[in-house]
């Protein structure tokens, strides 16, 4: 391994120590060890901090120091750190990302860009004033599947992309999830159009080598919280009687079963600041809309209709493109269904050995292209990898952390253009949610020419 001082090995900085580090502290332990250290941890609860500190500790030695988000530029300048990746809560992602940047780093900075499009400008204009290199992690694109597609349109087989509709279902396991934590509250993270949607307006705007233009927007709570649609006279149905009658409720989360979530958000954390990790979802005052609807114009004529439901019984997506000579479709399910027989309340939703394999829809995936007058072909999907967002995962770390001799014919890692562009769909969905009328992306005032 490179001493800490060779100059091709990067020095770290982790701000937010919540269960989303995990993945870059992973992969800094293990595949991109050779290409940059973790020298300090930048959190306000210890006790998080410290559970990937112990972590990495394990695996490399010595001690990392942790400083409070109030000492960012401390422990930039104190640790030599090169480079920041921040995992923090959405809604502190400007203050974060704008404070390393003026203190003379890089950045790394976790989807969505910010919260919202105030808080957006903010990082666009520092990195401005800067010059200082921001990069997005869009993980999605990098999934074999979704690069498929790409290879698909880019190659003008279906002509011209006129229209693209976009269904996502997020099941009652990781859609509740979001109903469970922070991001049950939009003014944390902007909402499900901006936290979950950022990923999928990127992949149409990359899909289809577009720029978005106007967004309209329709949706709001209809499932989760003490008023929606399940607490509405709701009968709970024979798999929910039985688990009841096993006192298990399957809404529950239950993080003591899981050893990494009660490290991370048990009761000791818990004494440190007070967040709780498993509320219910049918609390009152939630404020994050379960249900979305948007139609999306891009330059070029191009029209999305995108919708987001997070309360399915299945998880997985759909797309269609239509071009000029044909359409190409991507159906992908990651869960087919989601079964208890066990007796045990709800694991984290990473962990998918808890969840029954659907004969009917089973996990899978399918490319289908047709040229008109011609019969559909299924299109083999190549370098179908494993672990988190369909392999994408681990082909993104590659890019952030050791990056690339030679340019992608894909063009899959993501500039701060791109984050604004994502990101201010949702911002304007938003907005159209709020006015009911269009809203246009130049009018959201992002501080970067758009097209």
């Amino acid at each position: 391994m490179p001493s800490s001082s060779s100059p091709s090995r990067r020095r770290y900085a982790i701000v937010g120590t919540g269960h989303r580090a995990g993945m870059f502290v992973g992969g800094l332990l293990d595949a991109h060890a050779d290409d940059g250290e973790i020298v300090a941890w930048v959190e306000p609860n210890p006790v998080r901090a410290a559970v990937h500190e112990a972590r990495v500790a394990a695996k490399v030695g010595g001690t990392r120091p942790v400083y409070h988000p109030d000492d960012l530029e401390k422990a930039i300048d104190e640790q030599r750190v090169d480079r920041v990746v921040v995992t923090s809560v959405d809604s502190t992602h400007a203050d974060m990302v704008s404070r390393a940047l003026r203190a003379g780093v890089d950045v790394v900075v976790e989807k969505p860009i910010a919260a919202t499009a105030d808080e957006a400008r903010e990082i666009a204009l520092a990195v401005r004033e800067t010059g200082r290199d921001l990069t997005m992690t869009f993980n999605y694109r990098y999934s074999p599947r979704n690069s498929a597609l790409r290879e698909v349109i880019a190659s003008g087989e279906i002509g011209r992309v006129l229209s693209v509709h976009f269904d996502w279902a997020l099941d009652t396991v990781h859609g509740a999830d979001y109903f469970r934590r922070w991001h049950r509250q939009k003014v944390n993270n902007g909402g499900l159009l901006v936290h979950k949607s950022s990923h999928h307006f990127d992949l149409v705007n990359w899909w289809i080598d577009a720029v978005p233009q106007r967004v309209f927007a329709s949706g709001g709570r209809r499932f989760y919280g003490d008023d929606g649609a399940h607490a509405q006279g709701y009968e709970p149905t024979e798999g929910e009687r039985a688990l009841n009658e096993q006192g298990v409720d399957p809404w529950f989360l239950d993080i003591e079963k899981d050893p990494y979530l009660l490290e991370l958000y048990g009761p000791e954390a818990q004494a440190v600041d007070g967040y709780v990790r498993n509320r219910s979802v049918f609390d009152a005052g939630i404020t994050t809309e379960d249900t979305l609807g948007l139609v999306v114009e891009y330059a070029g004529g191009a029209v999305l209709t995108y919708s987001l439901t997070a309360y399915a019984p299945w998880e997985g997506y759909r797309v269609v493109v239509n071009g000029s000579r044909g359409q190409a479709v991507l159906e992908v399910v990651e869960r087919g269904s989601v079964e208890f027989g066990d007796g045990r309340a709800i694991l984290d939703p990473s962990f998918t050995e808890a969840f029954a394999q659907d004969e009917v829809r089973p996990q899978g995936e399918r490319l289908v292209v047709q040229k008109h007058w011609e019969r559909a072909e299924v299109r083999p999907i190549h370098n179908v990898g494993t672990g988190g967002h369909g392999g994408g995962d681990a082909l993104l770390l590659s890019d952030v952390f050791r990056g690339r001799d030679e340019p992608d014919p894909l063009g899959r890692a993501a500039r701060l253009v791109d984050g604004l562009r994502a990101s201010g769909v949702g911002y304007a969905g938003n907005r159209s949610l709020e006015t009911g009328d269009p809203v246009r992306l130049v009018d959201l005032g992002l501080g970067i020419d758009l097209g």
